[in-house]
């Protein structure tokens, strides 16, 4: 089963040293575990470019359009037996990361 756990933050590139190691730590025991699919930060909304093709309207704009504090800086996704496991993992991420975050299943 895979899963989406994503890192939610006010802002990107905010983890202290210490943060990161812990991250580096817990980013290992998913290679070590066979769980690890990929992990990565995100930058900023500021940065992003939205695009919105539907019915031909070629719309591009420069920012997300996604509005509010919070945001998602990062994600792990990981493939793991069941979801309880994938629930210790996000626990563990969030402990690691010194954030909040949010599990979701992959779909297919």
């Amino acid at each position: 089963m895979r899963f989406l756990i994503s890192v939610i933050d006010v802002a990107s590139s905010t983890g202290t040293p210490e943060e990161m190691a812990a991250i580096d730590i817990f980013n290992g025991s998913l290679q070590e575990s066979g769980y690890w699919i990929i992990a990565v930060g995100i930058a900023a909304p500021s940065q992003a470019t939205s695009f919105d093709n539907r019915s031909g309207l070629a719309i591009v704009e420069q920012g997300s359009k996604l509005y509010g504090t919070e945001y998602m800086s990062g994600f792990w996704v990981v493939d793991v037996p069941n979801h309880e496991i994938a629930t210790q993992l996000a626990a563990e991420g969030s402990r690691a990361c010194n954030r909040k975050v949010e599990l979701r299943s992959l779909l297919s």
